[in-house]
C-alpha cells in the first residue's frame, strides 16, 4: 500500500502529482482519459468513482489527477487519497511485461525505426524530464512521413501550455535533428 510522500501542484491547475515511497509501477505507465478505459485498472476505477476526476495517469512513484475545474483541490485531495493509499505497491514486474509496454510502432521500416529511435533519445533526455516533473508525460503514437503524433498523459493533457507552447517548442526542438518534421497532439 504506497504512502503519499507530498502532493505538488502542476502547471495544469486542474491537475496535482501525488508522490509515491512505494512504487505502482515499474517503468509501466497507465493513463486513462475517462473512467471506460480504467475498467480493468482497480485504482483507476476507484479513482473515477469520485466526482469530478477526469483523468488518472500514474507510472513508478507517482501518480497525477486531473479534475473538471468543480472541485475544491483541498476536499479533493483527501478524497483521491484514500484509493491511492489503498493500491497495492507494484510488485517484481516479468520483463516481458516491461518490453511490451515499451514496445511502440513495430511495424515501422526500419529507416523510420532509427529515425523514431532518434526522437525518442532526444524526448528522453530534453522533454520527457520537464513533463514528468510537472505531473505528466507524452506518448508518441505514431511516425508518419514527417508527421509525429503523440499524446499528452497526466495533467499535460488538458493543459493550455502543452497544447500550444509545449508543442511547437518541442517540434523546434526535434527539427535539430529532423528539419521537416512536424509534430501533432491528437
Amino acid at each position: 500500500m504506497p504512502k503519499i510522500a507530498e502532493i505538488e501542484g502542476t502547471p495544469n491547475p486542474n491537475a496535482l502529482k501525488f508522490v509515491l515511497k512505494e512504487p505502482l509501477t515499474w517503468g509501466v505507465a497507465k493513463s486513462y482519459d475517462h473512467a471506460e478505459q480504467a475498467v480493468d485498472d482497480p485504482l483507476a476505477a476507484a479513482l473515477f468513482d469520485i466526482d469530478h476526476v477526469t483523468n488518472v495517469f500514474y507510472v513508478d512513484r507517482w501518480i497525477t489527477i486531473t479534475q473538471d475545474g468543480g472541485a475544491d483541490w483541498q476536499d479533493l485531495a483527501r478524497e483521491v487519497a484514500d484509493p491511492i493509499r489503498a493500491a497495492p505497491a507494484a510488485t517484481d514486474q516479468s520483463a516481458a511485461v516491461v518490453a511490451a509496454a515499451s514496445r511502440t510502432l513495430a511495424d515501422l521500416s526500419e529507416e523510420d525505426q532509427q529515425r523514431l529511435e532518434r526522437i525518442n533519445i532526444l524526448l528522453d533526455e530534453e522533454v520527457r524530464p520537464f513533463l514528468q516533473h510537472d505531473g505528466g508525460d507524452l506518448h508518441v503514437l505514431a511516425l508518419e512521413g514527417n508527421i509525429l503524433r503523440i499524446h499528452y498523459q497526466g495533467a499535460c493533457g488538458t493543459c493550455p501550455s502543452s497544447i500550444s507552447g509545449t508543442l511547437r517548442g518541442i517540434e523546434q526542438l526535434l527539427r535539430t535533428i529532423e528539419p521537416d518534421i512536424r509534430v501533432v497532439s491528437a
